[in-house]
């Protein structure tokens, strides 16, 4: 009894480290939605005015985009999208009309690393770039200059 349940558990544990490779494809982002809102321009100029003011950021020298009120307002005018299953997210402009971030289409997809997480980065175009992140290894199927459906990656 007590040998079968050991073999049980060594052949769990076997299973279970075997690396199952998936495709992980771009999303469609005519399904994507947008999460969080939009901030008003009086809430900008408010936050321009305290972020900047900070003495600690002059005395380390980050003020670059505090010299001009429109780099700040390029920085910070972003909300947060998410395609439909939830899976990948991007902080989009606000700039940008809904219908255009909708009817973007997938140009090109990366792999990077940010410490131990590895990211799946699809590019839509006008700095649209909706980022998947996990800690799975992935590598770019065929060439990272892609357009829709073949913007895709295996991860294991």
């Amino acid at each position: 009894m007590k040998t079968s349940l050991l073999f049980l558990a060594l052949l769990i544990a076997s299973l279970s480290s075997v690396a199952m490779a998936a495709t992980v494809a771009c999303p469609d982002l005519a399904s994507a939605v947008q999460v969080g809102a939009c901030p008003a321009e009086e809430e900008l100029k408010y936050t321009f005015t305290g972020f900047c003011s900070d003495d600690a950021k002059s005395y380390k020298g980050e003020t670059g985009i505090c010299s001009d009120y429109q780099k700040y307002r390029t920085l910070k005018n972003v909300a947060l999208w998410e395609s439909a299953d939830g899976f990948f997210n991007a902080y989009v402009s606000c700039d940008l009309p809904p219908a255009s971030v909708k009817a973007a289409r997938a140009s090109g997809v990366r792999v990077g690393k940010q410490g131990k997480m590895t990211l799946l980065v699809c590019s839509y175009g006008e700095g649209v770039n909706f980022t998947w992140r996990t800690r799975v290894e992935c590598k770019v199927d065929g060439s990272a200059a892609c357009t829709g459906a073949a913007c895709r990656a295996t991860c294991e």
